[in-house]
């Protein structure tokens, strides 16, 4: 009889592979004829101990082969064992038996097996306790119904906990013990993020393993998912060794959309969808007429049809508030396939969560790969590098696709190709936006995130709905993929408080209770160490090499390097200088000493940039520049949520604090592009994120050290809500107007204030802020039109090494963790490029670098041939002669020709008035903010009128790059009045 205390033997045991399954069936139980078998033989050299341990695992692996008494419960309860037990996508087996639990709806069976005791003695079943099939994994504990169910009823998924269990002794606590007044019951309790299971067994021993071993799979560092890692996320850094980690960004809506249809079109299990505002009908891929299968309703149809199973979570919004109508989305999603699952969250009556929504924006596919970033799969959001205003006859943009929220928000979503705007009238409102891939580790961090949130939303909204099912993270989200094999690897893990080197040799949990056992499932004899490339884990090939290898589409990138240019980063930088917040300033100038080095000046120059590599690099390529090369890069996940929106035990602001930390530890400079910038200097008891102390801190640290630091801010001209900006019902967008302007330039708790009062007239020389403009004519022979490209990237690249890319906005909203649920990604790289600093040579990462070159490029309306001048973004030639100029020169020129709003000479709203009045009858016609140039522009010459074709002024218009208007309605007050519903409730603007 196996003790409660027996381990499981560590040996491994080779099964007969050579037997066919029938003659397996046929076999004889052995019985004593056995005996002889175990019987030392005592002429042998071996010992006791070791002919008596073979001598077992033959007779068990005799007794096993009989394939009717293995599939049977009273084995697997013997075993403890399962059909999750060996699967590889669980991770390995830790521990699993019979438990009692009573918080679960009755189980209909009526096997006598489910009496949860043998006996009617004890009125135990008189409570409504039930027995069910405990498995607990690395990183969550299942229960299931029966031992051969792969559908768990209940799951509870690892999250991080508090500091303390509220002992006061500052200790963690997953599972913990429960004092039962009767002596013959022995319970412990799980308590995960918001919720508390409490289960029963048979023994006392059987509880304190069971706590520890919970405990064990939930807290033992680094892997361990219930302790905080850097910038206190729930992810851990990825990338630190080899592991698969790669990122691949993507600039504008065709590329990124393009990318996500291939994916969409290479699924093979599962889809996992996750949007503020999804809309069926959106085509993938464009002109629309040519491209009906990449309409993502069918291509969602194709797959589950194929029986990918898809998973959509969707932010149920306030219905009076915003008009995104994710009830039609269901509907229509619903109506696809059984395949096709769809949960809308949170409801707000029962919540009473009413001002916060769901933000994020991410598509899963296979746990493979991962795209994130600020791109929700729906209307306006299809873009290019072009941003056009017009789209006559509409090729491009059908029906409501032909979107601008300044103008008109459609009351409804269903008859999605009729036009909400005359097209040859109003120009669409372009859109620029910034979205990334992610292979390896990071990706599936990202799944476990979308499997923690999609189980909370089952429990509060389908708890007994069979067809919307609990999901279980797969073992690529909680294994330590940056442990190695068999040899051992320092692991640099910074935690929020410190960081701590930690050693370990085996793949796994070292110490777990229970080892897999090898009887059921066969392992070579050099399972954990390396062959040939590929990490094998319990006979299993490692994912890192294969699952996660991004997909080859077709040769060539935009941006594509030599090999020779290419520097990898040794094994002993991994996130040097960024593990935490305790880096010295002695350790800040090393880093940036490493980084100025050693480069020939030759290998600077454009050549990189325009001879494309040609050849099968991976990875999603177009000829456009608005793809990225694909990247190795040390990664970590970043979120923004609380209690409720994933039902965590506490606030998580992990994007907050990065942001703030990489802010600080910026060496040259920041560039920022976000879809608002509304943050609070020290002490600002409005406003609570600190990014703007940050940057505060980190210009007035350049400035009394004398160096050279630049902050370069891309945000929208206005905010993309509806109404000019002196109508009644625009109190929203004066309201977040007032509360930007508050944070850049107007009071005692702008930045730009405090700034000119220490550094005057050299403040632009350190930070200054910008939007984009673009425009066209509406059709053949209409008018000329202008708008602003909308910015809704949420996005920092610092010093070209590093990139902060996700869906949080720099508001109040985004970053307190504690509002709007955001998840983004910090990306380090890993491979290095010679570039230039501040006029010196510099190593910069191949991710960042050529993201911000390409969208620079675009902003700028440089040709390939010239990125080279914009290769240095800090020195002079670059900053002021090339990107503050053309600024100027644009702005200038969009104010000539449109005299379009914001601008800085509109100071009042009685002048914008006026303003509006006077074009209005000018030409006859105007957009909501003035953007309809007349059909000759009149300009005094030699004493007369000399009349011009605006086309003509436009020309030499560079890019998109304007300035941001910082005196535009300066002398107005544009906070929401106390007769204004806005004024009653401010947080929702910041």
């Amino acid at each position: 009889m196996v003790q409660d205390d027996d381990e499981a033997d560590d040996d491994t045991v080779q099964l007969q592979t050579d037997e066919t399954h029938e003659s397996a069936k046929d076999r004889d139980v052995p019985s004593s004829a056995a005996l002889p078998i175990i019987r030392p033989a005592l002429g042998r050299q071996h010992s006791i101990a070791d002919r008596a341990k073979h001598a077992m695992q033959g007779y068990l692996n005799h007794f096993l082969g009989n394939i009717s008494i293995v599939n049977s419960r009273e084995v697997c309860k013997f075993l403890e064992v399962s059909k999750l037990s060996f699967s590889p996508e669980y991770g390995p087996k830790l521990k699993e038996e019979y438990v009692m639990v009573k918080h679960l709806p009755k189980i209909q069976n009526d096997d006598d097996s489910r009496k949860c005791c043998l006996s009617d003695c004890f009125s135990c079943c008189n409570d409504n306790w039930q027995k069910v099939w405990a498995v607990l994994k690395p990183g969550f504990l299942a229960l299931l119904a029966d031992p051969f169910d792969t559908q768990p009823l209940d799951i509870i998924v690892f999250d991080v906990l508090p500091a303390s269990d509220g002992n006061g002794d500052g200790r963690l606590s997953l599972a913990s013990e429960v004092k039962e007044r009767n002596p013959l019951r022995h319970s412990f309790k799980v308590s995960c993020g918001i919720r508390s299971i409490r289960i029963r067994v048979k023994s006392s021993s059987k509880v304190k393993d069971w706590v520890a071993a919970i405990n064990d799979a939930g807290l033992r560092p680094p892997e361990g998912w219930c302790h905080p890692h850097r910038y206190g996320s729930f992810a851990p850094p990825r990338g630190l060794v080899e592991d698969g980690s790669q990122a691949q960004w993507f600039v504008d809506g065709r590329a990124a959309f393009e990318a996500i249809a291939s994916s969409i079109e290479d699924a093979k299990s599962e889809i996992f969808i996750c949007g503020w505002w999804l809309c069926p009908e959106l085509y993938m891929r464009r002109p629309f007429h040519t491209n009906a299968s990449s309409r993502l309703d069918n291509l969602l149809e194709a797959k589950a049809k194929q029986g990918v199973q898809i998973y959509i979570l969707l932010y149920k919004e306030v219905a009076l508030a915003l008009k995104i109508n994710s009830v039609y989305s269901k509907k229509k999603l619903l109506s696809i396939h059984e395949n096709v699952r769809v949960l809308r969250y949170p409801d707000h009556f029962s919540t009473g969560v009413y001002l916060w929504s769901h933000h994020e924006k991410l598509v899963i596919i296979d746990n493979h790969i991962c795209f994130i970033g600020g791109l929700d799969l729906c209307f306006g959001r299809y873009d290019t590098s072009e941003h056009k205003v017009g789209d006559f006859p509409p090729l491009v943009w059908p029906g409501k696709d032909y979107y601008n929220p300044r103008e008109s928000e459609p009351n409804s979503w269903e008859d999605t190709m009729k036009d909400e705007l005359d097209r040859e009238k109003f120009p669409r409102m372009p859109w620029h936006d910034v979205h990334c891939a992610l292979w390896g580790p990071p990706c599936r961090d990202i799944a476990r995130h979308f499997v923690q949130r999609w189980n909370y939303a089952k429990r509060n909204k389908a708890p007994y709905e069979q067809a919307i099912p609990l999901l279980m993270p797969q073992h690529h989200m909680v294994i330590p993929h940056y442990l190695g094999g068999s040899r051992e690897i320092q692991i640099e893990s910074g935690s929020i408080d410190n960081h701590t080197i930690l050693k370990r040799d085996d793949s796994f949990c070292s110490s777990s209770q229970d080892q897999d056992i090898p009887l059921l499932l066969p392992q070579e004899s050099d399972g954990l160490d390396t062959h040939e490339g590929d990490q094998k884990l319990n006979g299993v090939i490692s994912s890192s090499h294969h699952l996660d290898k991004p997909r080859r589409i077709r040769s060539g990138l935009p941006f594509s390097f030599r090999k020779a240019k290419i520097v990898a980063v040794g094994p002993d930088t991994p996130m040097k200088g960024f593990v935490d917040d305790l880096d010295s300033e002695h350790d800040r100038e090393k880093k940036s000493v490493d980084r100025v080095a050693h480069f020939d000046l030759q290998s600077t120059d454009s050549e990189w940039w325009e001879t494309q590599e040609r050849g099968d690099q991976g990875g999603f390529a177009d000829e456009s520049g608005q793809v990225g090369p694909l990247a190795s890069c040390r990664c970590q996940v970043i979120r923004s949520v609380s209690q409720w929106s994933a039902g965590t035990s506490q606030n998580e602001e992990s994007i907050h604090s990065a942001y703030c930390s990489l802010i600080e530890k910026a060496e040259y400079f920041i560039y920022i592009e976000n879809q608002f910038f509304i943050s609070g200097l020290s002490g600002d008891e409005m406003i609570r994120n600190r990014v703007l102390e940050a940057l505060y801190r980190r210009v007035m640290r350049a400035y009394n050290d004398k160096k050279c630091f630049r902050v370069i801010i891309v945000i929208p001209l206005l905010p993309g809500f509806q109404g000019g900006l002196d109508d009644s019902g625009a109190a929203s967008v004066r309201a977040i107007m007032h509360w930007q302007y508050r944070t850049i330039c107007r009071g005692q708790n702008s930045i730009l204030h405090n700034l000119y009062e220490l550094l005057g007239s050299k403040i632009h020389d350190y930070i200054s802020f910008y939007g984009l403009r673009s425009y066209g004519r509406l059709s053949n022979g209409g008018p000329v039109a202008t708008s602003q490209v909308y910015v809704h990237s949420k996005i920092m690249v610092v010093d070209d090494c590093i990139t902060l890319i996700g869906s949080a906005n720099i508001n109040d909203r985004s970053l307190l963790g504690s509002r709007d649920s955001e998840i983004g990604v910090v990306i380090e790289d890993r491979e290095l490029i010679g570039s230039y600093m501040d006029g010196k040579p510099w190593k910069a990462g191949k991710f960042s670098l050529t993201l911000r070159l390409s969208l620079w490029s675009e902003h700028l309306g440089l040709p390939t041939g010239e990125v080279n001048q914009i290769m240095d973004p800090v020195v002079e030639s670059t900053y002021k002669d090339i990107w503050m100029a053309t600024a100027k020169t644009n702005t200038t020129i969009y104010q000539d020709v449109f005299s379009c709003v914001p601008n800085d000479l509109i100071h009042t709203r009685l002048a914008f008035r006026q303003s509006v009045a006077f074009w209005k009858d000018k030409i006859g016609q105007t957009t909501i903010d003035l953007g309809i140039a007349p059909e000759k522009l009149e300009s005094y010459h030699d004493g007369g009128i000399k009349n011009t074709d605006p086309l003509d002024r436009l020309a030499a218009v560079r890019g998109h790059l304007v300035s941001f208007p910082l005196e535009f309605m300066c002398q107005e007050s544009l906070r929401p009045a106390f007769n204004e519903s806005e004024y009653y409730a401010t947080q929702v603007f910041h």
